[in-house]
């Protein structure tokens, strides 16, 4: 037979009301008598009806992290340190919470979908990751989006993307800007001048931000006197390894005295170094390659890659916390992330 409320209560020797309260974390019971009904209920395979659980209370146990591609070690990062932070007193069956990981492949459509079947599970908090599309018409609905979550009781965190203005949601924002402004710096310091540039998808937020830091980052000699921005030594693609692949190709059949090669992301840069390999260039002799995020292989690469290193886990972890109501939102509900510049062997002195 399945187990019973009452069956719990009988066991641990405590009253339903006593089963429940521990269950739904939403009154304060003393740390034996919890472990004394969290035992009890482990040895009957006790199993909490979600559904009426919810309607009962504000919120559910699910937690939703929205991810443009759990494949990519940027999202995976994020995602994992959230989850790590989502368990823990106060929620229903003595604490654990669902993670649910959803990805969207970077449609915006999708996105609000997932938004929508949050808000019918009432879930206690949703965490998205990552940037979104530069569209007025997208940013409208996202809004009433994150509005109607935030009035049913739902915490929202926004990890790695802009503030949402006019809503509730915290925004842990990364200075790409700032990070991108960094790379073609130190490039330009080495003596770089025709200088490449591998960029995401045009048209989303992370894109756009770091290309205008790599802008920047070439006018930021002394005195201004960097190259204007050379729209030939720019192309887009997606965040993969093929995309680092073609576009380097195309940035040397348009520049081939190319001594300087940027590029959106780790994953993208590493695709960059094997065409440039591939068309008989030495990195960093011939070549410098710089990436972005300063994923976990980075450090591995042959040589290892100069990059910007964006505190992926912090922040996924600080998220989760602050979507868990275990740690205070940013003065204003918003914070900025900054990176780090890891200087490595892939970028050198130009020649």
């Amino acid at each position: 037979m399945t187990a019973t409320l009452a069956d719990v209560a009988a066991r641990a020797k405590v009253s339903p009301a006593t089963v429940s309260r521990v269950l739904n974390g939403n009154y304060p019971v003393a740390a034996t008598t919890r472990e004394r009904v969290l035992r009890a209920v482990e040895e009957l395979d006790y199993v909490l009806n979600g559904p009426a659980s919810a309607l009962a209370a504000a919120t559910s146990d699910l937690v939703g992290i929205l991810v443009n591609d759990i494949a990519d070690p940027f999202f995976g990062i994020i995602a994992s340190a959230v989850q790590s932070e989502i368990t823990g007193p106060g929620g229903r069956a003595g604490g654990e919470r669902l993670a649910v990981v959803c990805n969207t492949g970077g449609s915006p459509e999708r996105e609000l979908t997932y938004l929508t079947l949050l808000q019918r599970q009432r879930a206690a908090a949703v965490v998205l990751t990552g940037g979104t599309v530069d569209c007025p018409e997208h940013a409208e609905a996202l809004g009433a989006k994150l509005r109607r979550l935030a009035g049913a009781g739902t915490r929202v965190v926004l990890c790695g993307r802009p503030p949402v203005p006019d809503t509730d949601a915290v925004a842990l924002a990364f200075d790409n800007v700032g990070g991108g402004r960094l790379l073609t710096e130190h490039l330009r310091s080495l003596g770089h001048r025709r200088i490449g540039y591998v960029a995401g998808p045009a048209g989303r937020t992370t894109t756009q931000e770091r290309l205008a830091g790599h802008r920047a980052g070439l006018g930021a000699a002394p005195g201004g006197d960097g190259p204007a921005p050379d729209e030939r030594l720019v192309v887009h693609g997606v965040y993969d390894r093929q995309s680092g692949y073609d576009g380097a190709v195309e940035l040397l059949r348009r520049e081939p005295e190319l001594t300087a090669l940027v590029a959106a992301n780790d994953t993208v840069a590493l695709g960059a170094c094997a065409a440039l390999r591939d068309q008989g260039l030495r990195i960093p002799q011939d070549v410098s390659v710089a990436g972005f995020d300063d994923l976990p292989f980075s450090v591995d690469a042959m040589p290892a890659l100069t990059t910007v290193r964006l505190p992926l886990a912090e922040a996924g972890a600080r998220a989760g916390r602050i979507a868990m109501g275990r740690e205070e939102p940013p003065p204003g509900g918003i914070a900025r992330v900054r990176g780090e510049l890891m200087v490595r062997g892939s970028t050198a002195v130009a020649r």
